[in-house]
């Protein structure tokens, strides 16, 4: 008995030590499957090199190319389409530029006329369309397609979350680097700390940074009194806010979102985007002439009540410069102006019952009586006199889905009086005749090929 149970153990122990040729064998295979991984790694640099190139992608590699590279633009195009014609060499131009960040962006393309199923998954409506994947996540672009200003508008997308500056010059050069697309946030003597959540949550909408060292012609030329503060800069529209505090994460990110926008809008085609997603009514002033002396001191004013009323947008515009949007809110050349309302974005707008133009004199004065009447709630509500779905016509992306949408019927139509038409002919022949032919039968409505509206740039 004692015999059967040494044999045993010697029987496992055998078992348990690995002989060298068996370690030589593993040794192997672990080094066949690094050499399988590493070229399969290699296989899909090959196939998507930084190089500086436009890649061209299809249904079957974009998940691929998408999947490869952190940062990639995309331009869903069409052959036929002038503008996407006009932006394809601006895409060559910045491309090298962009490969050779530190963190490099790709530019690719889509033949979004061809791989329409692609098109219609990323929800491509309107040519050329670019969207800009980062980490896979897709947002839509709709910043410049001339190639220097694509190119400082996609930096904001690989820089730090928070830059930090040391002095006046180094303020002076992010401010520079920055550009005018996006709202930049300078904590001055603030520390990091304070917006490095904030700014990686916001990073896709603003600049954001600290300065530790500055001189006092920095306080005076960023006009703030005292430290801390963060000035809120658009240098597109030459305005800037200040917030003292205190910097608690409710009150500060409420500052950061307000200040997206600056505290005075001019009103515009590309403005208005901006609005989309905006939750807050619209202070909206229509002037004669947004150009004229007299409006730019109504400017100033409006600038002062938005410091005061953070919790409205103020925005502005002239009927000579955008006459079509001033008839939706029944603003005409007979109309008394300056005229204040209070929009919601969509398609109601509410006048202050009394303060429905403003006077010459003291036109401070009637804006706070405006805003007074209007939280108040001595309001008439009206409606904007062209329809949301007139709105929808009128958008860049609308005009392509009325246009299908209007085929579509119009197909519809065709069918039903095709099959009228079929029935009244298809009467029973007789034997030998040949006299009947239908000839309805030979149409194809199905054969009609339609393409999708251009976008204007």
């Amino acid at each position: 008995m004692e015999k059967t149970r040494k044999w045993r153990f010697s029987r496992k122990a055998k078992r348990t030590a690995a002989s060298p040729i068996q370690k030589m064998r593993l040794q192997i295979i672990i080094l066949l499957l690094s050499c399988i991984l590493a070229t399969g790694i290699n296989s899909i640099y090959d196939e998507f090199k930084v190089d500086g190139e436009v890649l061209e992608l299809d249904e079957f590699n974009f998940d691929s190319a998408v999947s490869s590279f952190d940062y990639i633009l995309v331009d869903f195009y069409a052959p036929w389409c002038g503008h996407c014609q006009h932006l394809s060499p601006q895409l060559d131009e910045a491309a090298p530029v962009l490969a050779g960040l530190k963190d490099p962006i790709v530019i690719a393309k889509v033949n979004a006329d061809k791989f329409t199923r692609l098109a219609s998954k990323h929800d491509v409506d309107a040519y050329p369309t670019l969207k800009l994947f980062i980490h896979g996540v897709s947002m839509d672009y709709y910043g410049p397609r001339q190639s220097d200003g694509l190119v400082q508008f996609l930096k904001k997308f690989v820089s730090p979350d928070v830059s930090i500056l040391t002095s006046d010059s180094a303020i002076s050069g992010f401010i520079e680097e920055a550009g005018t697309f996006f709202p930049i946030f300078i904590g001055f003597g603030l520390n990091e700390t304070a917006l490095s959540n904030l700014a990686v949550k916001y990073k896709k909408r603003g600049w954001f940074s600290v300065a530790k060292n500055f001189s006092d012609d920095a306080m005076v030329l960023y006009d703030f009194e005292k430290v801390p503060a963060l000035a809120a800069i658009h240098p597109n529209y030459k305005q800037q806010s200040i917030f003292y505090g205190p910097f608690e994460d409710k009150l500060l990110e409420d500052f950061i979102k307000q200040n997206f926008l600056p505290p005075v809008v001019p009103l515009n085609h590309e403005t208005l985007k901006l609005l989309k997603d905006e939750e807050r009514k619209i202070v909206l002033t229509i002037t004669a002439d947004e150009n004229e002396d007299q409006s730019q001191n109504l400017i100033k004013l409006l600038k002062e009540a938005a410091s005061a009323n953070r919790d409205l947008v103020f925005g502005y515009f002239g009927l000579k410069q955008w006459e079509d949007f001033a008839d939706k809110f029944d603003a005409k050349e007979k109309t008394n102006l300056p005229k204040m309302i209070v929009w919601n974005g969509d398609e109601d707008y509410f006048s202050v019952i009394g303060i429905e133009s403003l006077d010459d004199e003291d036109q401070g004065s009637q804006i706070s009586q405006f805003l007074e009447g209007y939280r108040q709630g001595r309001t008439e509500k009206k409606t904007v006199k062209v329809p949301l779905f007139m709105g929808l016509l009128n958008s860049v992306v609308g005009i392509g889905v009325f246009f299908i949408i209007l085929f579509v019927v119009a197909m519809m139509i065709m069918m039903i009086v095709l099959m009228i038409i079929i029935r009244k002919d298809d009467e029973p022949q007789t034997v030998g005749s040949r006299d009947k032919v239908d000839h309805a039968g030979n149409s194809d409505p199905g054969s009609s090929l339609y393409g999708v509206e251009t976008k204007e740039d």
